[in-house]
């Protein structure tokens, strides 16, 4: 042990301190100052920077011997309280810069520190600044934390004031369509918000801390499992393996479709006969301190007969390869498209035919934040919180499993640091209920990083081969299809996204003759789990490259081939049935301007001699909810203060409490009440009904209309006869109720598993997506300079929630075009080896152009948007790589070395 003397946020400390932790730990463990948050803990995100002695570090890995006496350290507690913001932080609220929030601290911390230094910074100023200090975001596309940036400067030097920066609403008050700042804003840049981590460092004493026993192979028989050595270390109070599960020990994937071949419960929570992946389950050490548990992790004992590991859906639909799940084939879905007339003889006499494979791999989630949770009893419920953003969804998988009475077990969410989609399935929750079960203790888990990349799901590779049809014209008159899903090795939710290529191939154009076939296989690569835009980036990427194709076979600009074939009134999606509404023409229209331009600067010459410039385009589509008559509740209350909204409108920072009051606030706007004295009661199972799973872009449509259908409610029955509105007191006196439950159900259908054919969805969004790169043609490393985007989901809530969506998710399309992957077990397990975009990464010109079409089935004519921006930004991107240097991308990513590749074949 050490003894250090700091001045903490100007505060004179003594702490006695082990040499060997990090500053982190102490901030957060000892001192209890939990703003400074820890994701990746290898000095790679930047979420825990703090200042010492004037420079940005990075305290997840500073150890205290590092930390000089007399240091001074500023946290994000010394930047600024909720009563005196740092301008920093109210510049962050102002711009929507805090999203899920749980980068914010770090980025303001650094960023004080850059404004000390150099208090007039161009915007290249601030992006080398954050480069330089590894502050890496997920969720804004960085462009949020710029412009904060450069707003605070100009506040710290009086060129502007908070009241002219500050969203003013018009004189009637209304919030919908607005700026409006999202109520969780304050706390998240005051690092005051509780992520998981921070709730769990709260728990009462004697809360067990648990690690797991995971498979370092990706398919073998379990023989035996040995814990009696671990069971002796210190600490170790108990290990948990599939024996002492009371459940069926088991996740249910709730199989979507009767034709599934699988039966659904193929995933254990801890494995008992098989390991089905690398990274899955086999124990938990529950002990005193997570130091304890992890080294009786290493000494539990896991005997294991090798099995052949299929690492791809091709491997495992090889004639010699065994069963995965035995009784259940490789290929256990299957989903036909069946569109019109049959296509052979239409292709066979078609003036032009063009016909590629394409390949869509698995993309990484990525949060900042690592999976975390707790549970612990009430009397004899049993609580668990987690980042689930499902929570009634979730209790519905994993109460079997578990084998708690599912009356009694209930679901939380805590604040979330980011999902985009790998929390749609239950992750660390069933695991997390069979401890505190086995031991009837509290319990916490906490991943780190190499287990978050590990043991999550990630995107779903598709194997795609793809052809069209086309008159010497232009006129789209077939398409054929084929497409194989690896699912890696559990079946929940695979035949839903196995039936989003029959959804979204040739989606945006009227194509009347259609014929496809889908599979979903298993296989033993990361399980699939939800992904921002689930299906159509596999899907879209894979018809707008081959329309580019076809663009150059036909001799047509791939901007007038796509404004031809876009839908026009009595055109019909690839499902058969008309979309909402018809704004592609108009989107192209807007577009227009820009992809002139865009064409005329690629003429100019390159940043470089070895660079070539290129211009590409695409369209991407995708529903707002989940397939058919898909339904959400939410309760509201009338109080004496105002109206309390009940919701589980989870949120993984998409802004679920800004949509939820917004909402509100409009469905209640007759009544006159301020937004302030709307009061949000949000994802618990113990107060919140099931307003269903936050993916799918189906919040906005499916909760919204319940909170409308509520709020509603509440109105009709406070009006008297006169048109005047009761006070709460007067519906008490009168004894009228003054709760209300909402609930609202999508008017459509599930498409036929044989034809493809159905109304899947009530509620689109469409984007259009225009990229301008610079290629080295000397290193195959492709920038994206600029993007315009032209985005169509309906009605916009708010601004600044919506224009978030859009920076973020066509960043982490930048990411899936050219650097993301999990494929290599070896490499693709920290941020920067799975190809994290940082902000140099990004380009800092991405303009928006809204065309905010109103939805006849959207409350208020809003549609959803956070799938849209990640359905085809990268189809765009790879175009113009084509555009550039004639390099034909086809399988994902882009890295520098298959650019050069295909370069080096061409020539």
């Amino acid at each position: 042990m050490i003894k250090r003397n700091l001045i903490i946020n100007g505060v004179p400390q003594t702490l006695v301190v082990d040499e060997e932790v990090t500053l982190a730990n102490v901030l957060r463990g000892q001192l209890h100052m939990t703003g400074t948050k820890v994701g990746c803990g290898k000095a790679q995100c930047g979420a825990c920077s703090v200042i010492v002695n004037g420079k940005v570090i990075r305290s997840c890995v500073m150890k205290m011997k590092r930390v000089a006496d007399e240091a001074v350290i500023t946290t994000i507690e010394g930047v600024g309280t909720k009563d005196n913001l740092h301008p920093l932080q109210l510049a962050w609220m102002i711009h929507g810069a805090a999203q899920c929030g749980f980068c914010s601290p770090g980025f303001i911390v650094s960023a004080k520190q850059l404004l000390e230094e150099n208090v007039n910074p161009t915007r290249e100023d601030v992006r080398d600044w954050f480069q330089k200090h590894r502050n890496a975001c997920r969720c804004t596309g960085y462009i949020p934390l710029i412009d904060a940036v450069m707003e605070a400067a100009r506040l710290m030097r009086g060129e502007v004031t908070v009241e002219e920066l500050w969203c003013k609403l018009p004189e009637d008050g209304r919030i919908w369509g607005s700026e409006y700042i999202r109520p969780s804003a304050l706390a998240k840049v005051t690092g005051t918000c509780d992520f998981g981590a921070d709730l769990g460092l709260k728990m009462p004493c004697g809360t067990l801390q648990l690690k797991l026993v995971q498979a370092k192979v990706s398919h073998a028989n379990i023989i035996s499992i040995d814990t009696s050595e671990a069971e002796k270390m210190p600490g170790v109070y108990k290990v948990i393996t599939h024996k002492d599960v009371i459940g069926k020990n088991r996740i249910t994937g709730l199989i979507t479709f009767p034709t599934n071949k699988g039966d659904g419960w193929e995933r254990p929570i801890l494995c008992d006969k098989k390991v089905f992946q690398f990274g899955d389950a086999i124990a938990i050490v529950a002990a005193d301190t997570a130091e304890h548990a992890q080294a009786a992790v290493e000494k539990v004992k896991v005997e294991l007969e090798l099995l052949p590991e299929y690492m791809s859906a091709p491997a495992a639909m090889a004639d010699d390869a065994i069963e995965i799940h035995p009784g259940t084939p490789n290929i256990y879905f299957e989903t036909k498209v069946v569109k019109g007339e049959d296509t052979a003889p239409l292709l066979e006499a078609a003036d032009v035919v063009v016909e590629d494979d394409f390949y869509v791999g698995r993309q990484p989630h990525m949060p900042i934040e690592p999976d975390v949770g707790f549970a612990y009893f009430n009397d004899d419920k049993l609580i668990i919180h987690s980042k689930s953003i499902g929570i009634h969804l979730h209790h519905a998988m994993i109460a079997p499993g578990i084998g708690y009475d599912p009356d009694k077990l209930m679901l939380v969410q805590n604040p979330a640091g980011g999902t985009f989609g790998y929390k749609f399935s239950p992750t660390i929750e069933a695991l997390l209920g069979v401890a505190a079960v086995a031991t009837g203790k509290p319990v916490y888990l906490e991943f780190d990083y190499y287990q978050q990349m590990t043991y999550t799901g990630k995107r779903s590779p598709f194997f795609m081969n793809l052809k069209f049809g086309a008159t010497k014209e232009g006129k789209l008159i077939a398409m054929e299809s084929d497409w194989s899903c690896d699912h890696g090795p559990y079946s929940e939710f695979g035949d839903l996204v196995t039936l989003r290529g029959s959804q979204f191939m040739g989606a945006g154009y009227h194509i009347p003759n259609i014929r496809g076939e889908g599979r979903t296989v298993c296989t033993n690569h990361a399980w699939g789990s939800a992904f921002r835009g689930y299906g159509s980036p596999q899907s879209e990427f894979a018809s707008e490259v081959l329309m580019d194709e076809l663009a150059e076979k036909l001799g047509m600009d791939p901007f007038e081939l796509r404004y031809k074939n876009v839908y026009r009134p009595g055109d019909t999606t690839p499902t058969g049935c008309e979309p909402d509404v018809y704004s592609l023409v108009e989107m192209m229209d807007k577009l227009k301007p820009a992809y002139i331009k865009a064409q005329e600067w690629a003429k100019q010459p390159a940043s470089a001699e070895n660079k070539k410039r290129g211009v590409g385009m695409s369209i991407g589509v995708y529903g707002s909810g989940l397939d058919g008559a898909d339904s959400a509740e939410v309760n509201v209350e009338l109080t004496a203060k105002g109206v309390t909204v009940y919701t589980s409108w989870e949120d993984h920072g998409q802004g679920a409490d800004m949509g939820s009051l917004a909402t509100a606030h409009e469905a209640l706007r007759p009544l006159g009440i301020k937004p302030e004295n709307i009061k949000l009661v949000m994802n618990d199972m113990q107060t919140t009904p099931n307003s269903g799973p936050a993916g799918g872009s189906r919040s906005q449509v499916l909760v919204g209309n319940a909170t409308r259908v509520a709020c509603e409610m509440l109105i009709k029955e406070v009006t008297k006869a006169d048109g005047t509105f009761r006070t709460y007191q007067e519906m008490v006196a009168e004894e009228l109720p003054v709760f209300f439950q909402g609930k609202w159900t999508a008017p459509a259908s599930e498409c036929n598993l044989e034809t493809g054919q159905g109304n899947p969805f009530a509620v689109y969004m469409y984007g259009i997506f225009l990229s301008q790169v610079e290629v080295d043609i000397t290193t195959g490393k492709t920038e994206v300079v600029k993007m315009t985007v032209v985005a169509d989901p309906g009605k916009i809530a708010n601004k600044l929630v919506v224009d978030g969506q859009m920076y973020g998710g066509v960043v982490q399309g930048i990411g899936l075009a050219l650097s993301e992957d999990f494929e290599d077990l070896k490499k693709h397990v920290d941020l920067v080896g799975a190809g994290l975009p940082y902000i140099k990464d990004a380009p800092d010109n991405i303009e928006l152009i809204y065309v905010e079409t109103y939805r006849p089935y959207g409350p208020f004519g809003a549609a959803g948007c956070g799938e849209l921006p990640l359905t085809c930004p990268h189809g765009s991107i790879i175009n113009a790589i084509y555009n550039a240097c004639g390099a034909r991308i086809k399988h994902l990513p882009a890295r520098p070395e298959k650019v050069l590749a295909a370069l080096q074949a061409k020539n």
